[in-house]
């Protein structure tokens, strides 16, 4: 700073009503720096806001055979744009503030929240329901359909990130965009892991996809709980452990849907 106030008093600044003095300088420099400040805080604050990074979401979708595995990550696209926040943000959270046990029924309750901005809790759960909802519907008419898939995809994913399940404290904040990245750069490369290791999941109606919701809700609430309480991130192994539950889930879905997966 002090040699910040000697270049200024070197220096002739010009404002409209003539020389700027050092303490305006020093004012101005002030300003300009609370600026930023709180510029990089909101962009932080946003990126945190987002599930798993972007190749992760691609895997998940990839390892379930989605032939449209490519786009598992327009989701997240569609939330950073301003229109669409305040409606797409709620899709890919729900952040249980009481703490209560995931059931198939607290997911049915939020089917009828899809697309509803005044929530800021969040649906994730519903949200999964509503855009097989939505696949189905728009499959009925004979129309492409698979967008609502795309969306499907990428909540199923979202649904096995432990900070998307669990109350959004400081922890969360502080913590969130490193756990979403913790298997980000060697996802792609490991499909054929993901798919090893996948279970099978039998899907007829939306009761049972409603359990298969609530049960990889659980899990990620459950591991979410025991890595606030040891302050800790996940481990690459406990994030791969997720995405499994997440890719089997999709797939199962797809089945379901009438969508064959390759």
């Amino acid at each position: 700073m002090k040699r910040f106030v000697s270049f200024v008093s070197r220096v002739q600044l010009f404002n409209q009503s003539g020389i700027i003095t050092k303490e305006t300088a020093m004012k101005g420099s002030a300003k300009a720096i609370a600026f930023i400040s709180a510029t990089v805080t909101c962009i932080l604050s946003s990126l945190q806001a987002y599930a798993w990074h972007d190749q992760t979401h691609l895997a998940i979708a990839q390892a379930a055979g989605f032939d449209r595995w490519y786009s598992a990550a327009a989701p997240d696209v569609a939330k950073s744009k301003e229109q669409f926040r305040p409606i797409e943000e709620k899709n890919h959270y729900f952040n249980n503030n009481a703490g209560r046990k995931v059931t198939a029924e607290m997911v049915m309750e939020q089917a009828g929240r899809y697309n509803v901005s005044e929530d800021a809790e969040g649906h994730l759960y519903g949200a999964i329901i509503g855009s097989v909802r939505d696949y189905r519907a728009l499959k009925a008419t004979g129309k492409y359909a698979d967008y609502p898939l795309v969306f499907c995809a990428h909540y199923v994913g979202d649904l096995s990130m432990p900070l998307h399940n669990t109350v959004y404290d400081a922890f969360n904040r502080e913590r969130h965009s490193a756990n979403d990245g913790v298997i980000e750069r060697n996802a792609l490369n490991n499909i054929g892991y993901i798919q090893r290791n996948m279970v099978e999941i039998r899907i007829v109606n939306e009761d049972d996809l409603a359990r298969a919701i609530a049960r990889v809700a659980e899990a990620s609430r459950d591991l979410g709980a025991v890595i606030r309480k040891e302050n800790r991130d996940m481990t690459q192994d406990e994030a791969y452990a997720r995405i499994i539950q997440s890719a089997s889930l999709f797939r199962a879905i797809l089945v379901y849907a009438g969508k064959n997966p390759d």
